[in-house]
């Protein structure tokens, strides 16, 4: 069976990018700045950590847990509410940390302080999916949670077990385990998150999963509302109602921007001609492709191979 969940991933190119291990002492309060295409998270290994969003939300994090910004969107940590935060960067430089062993911050009782690892994951610029816009704008995963999925589970350990051992290799074990954590922590949020659910229910549906599969198998093929409705065994305004209610967007929209999607990760990552990414994306001719192209990312596709670089 085909795993859309998994080209999803694939074709934005998820990847965990850096990640630090803190050791603060009280008082302390930082402020994380937003950042694009990125998603971060904080795993407390000891001691307790207070995050506050623009939203308005606040979340204490006891040893255990873990909070997941989905969206890379700004907020602060600190050992309290309402105590005045300093950016993280003049943290960093305040502290002396040159990104070796721990992120220290003040000097107290070991047994005090608040241990954490920090990650940080990115998307490719201009990647997107339904399933990235249904994310909420916080996940936090508990030491319940955590019991009831296993695989979630044990990736937490590993990153806490390899963030503590300062071995060789560990920077990229853990920016391989917070992208294993990251899918899980997704699939564990699923029953707390309705637009999350929807998206993932479409992909094991009967039959929007299968018009789904098509698409993401061959979307340069010329599909169209009724070839998919056929293929899915429903009729042409019950599947649009349907996959629309599920995906949240209509099946031409879906397959246009999938097309692209393809199309941006193939031309960052191979030495494809134009011509031959068009052609393979269901485009009739390059010139209309680089169109399309640059009407959805604001760049003419021969230089979407800078994105990665920027």
């Amino acid at each position: 069976m085909f795993d859309i969940l998994s080209d999803v991933f694939e074709t934005i190119r998820l990847k965990g990018t850096l990640y630090f291990r803190t050791d603060y002492s009280p008082p302390w309060a930082i402020t994380v700045p937003e950042y694009e295409q990125a998603a971060r998270f904080h795993f407390v290994i000891q001691g307790r950590c207070h995050v506050s969003l623009p939203s308005g939300s606040n979340i204490v994090l006891e040893a255990g847990d873990v909070v997941l910004i989905p969206r890379g969107r700004g907020h602060v940590l600190a050992d309290r509410f309402g105590r005045a935060p300093a950016p993280l960067e003049r943290v960093i430089q305040e502290s002396g940390y040159d990104g070796r062993g721990a992120f220290v911050i003040g000097k107290s009782d070991p047994q005090a302080t608040t241990q954490m690892v920090c990650g940080h994951l990115g998307f490719s610029q201009g990647a997107d999916h339904p399933l990235l816009g249904a994310l909420p704008e916080v996940i936090v995963i508990t030491q319940a949670d955590r019991d009831r999925y296993p695989l979630l589970d044990e990736s937490l350990r590993l990153v806490a077990r390899r963030a503590l051992s300062d071995e060789v290799g560990a920077a990229a074990s853990i920016a391989r385990l917070s992208e294993v954590f990251f899918i899980e922590a997704v699939r564990a949020s699923v029953e707390r998150h309705p637009p999350l659910a929807n998206v993932m229910t479409a992909m094991t549906d009967r039959h929007i999963g299968r018009s789904l599969e098509l698409v993401h198998k061959t979307p340069g093929d010329q599909w169209t509302v009724e070839t998919l409705a056929k293929a899915s065994g429903m009729s042409r305004s019950r599947f649009a109602e349907r996959f629309t209610e599920l995906v949240g967007v209509a099946p031409m929209a879906y397959v246009t921007e999938w097309r692209l999607q393809k199309a941006l990760a193939r031309l960052s990552s191979s030495k494809a001609s134009v011509k031959e990414v068009a052609a393979q994306a269901g485009y009739q001719s390059a010139a209309a492709f680089a169109r399309a192209f640059s009407q959805r990312f604001g760049i003419p596709p021969t230089d979407s191979r800078d994105l990665e670089s920027s």
